[in-house]
């Protein structure tokens, strides 16, 4: 079963999937949405640039409508996350893995995401895409949990998945986890 399929599978036809994606800056955000995005769609060329501010992407797949925001990691920038909290399905956290210093800044990013009401009162799944594991010296994802103490989150399911924004590698499969998990979700928003 293709991505959008699966999309489409949890959402059913015509539905909409407000997705926020989330990190710090030039940890590959914008290049897994790149990569997300149907072929012609997705920006020409090889060089993506950093986002500044946020960015709206929206495309339709497989009769879904989806509407990702990328938000700047710049730490000047940061403050704008919470202002789209609100009504989201689903949170995508981008770490960069070479990036071993500011492992704590992003912890302290991810806590006060997770306290934010908008996003404590919803189930809405979290995938952890631990980028950059084909750059020697990467963090593995079980160090990334450790740092991150994502053991603690016990109030929304969370997955963490090895990537490589540029070729693809990992994406696909943390994105099938989100997928079924969003799923999930809904289904508990309806009991």
């Amino acid at each position: 079963m293709g991505l959008f399929s699966m999309f489409e599978s949890v959402f059913g036809s015509k539905k909409k999937s407000r997705v926020l994606v989330v990190g710090l800056d030039n940890s590959g955000k914008t290049t897994i949405i790149n990569h997300l995005k149907p072929k012609k769609v997705a920006s020409a060329g090889s060089e993506i640039t950093p986002t500044v501010g946020f960015q709206v992407e929206e495309f339709a797949k497989n009769n879904i409508n989806f509407t990702m925001y990328d938000m700047s990691g710049q730490s000047r920038y940061r403050s704008l996350w919470e202002h789209y909290y609100n009504d989201v399905q689903a949170i995508i956290f981008v770490l960069d893995s070479t990036d071993r210093l500011r492992l704590c800044v992003a912890k302290e990013e991810l806590q006060q995401l997770l306290a934010h009401d908008d996003i404590r009162k919803t189930r809405a799944p979290v995938l952890f895409f631990a980028n950059k594991m084909d750059v020697a010296g990467a963090v593995t994802p079980e160090e990334v949990m450790d740092e991150l103490e994502l053991d603690k989150i016990r109030d929304k399911p969370w997955h963490i998945q090895q990537s490589n924004a540029v070729t693809g590698s990992g994406v696909d499969e943390g994105v099938e986890w989100l997928c079924t998990a969003i799923g999930g979700s809904l289904s508990g928003k309806r009991k």
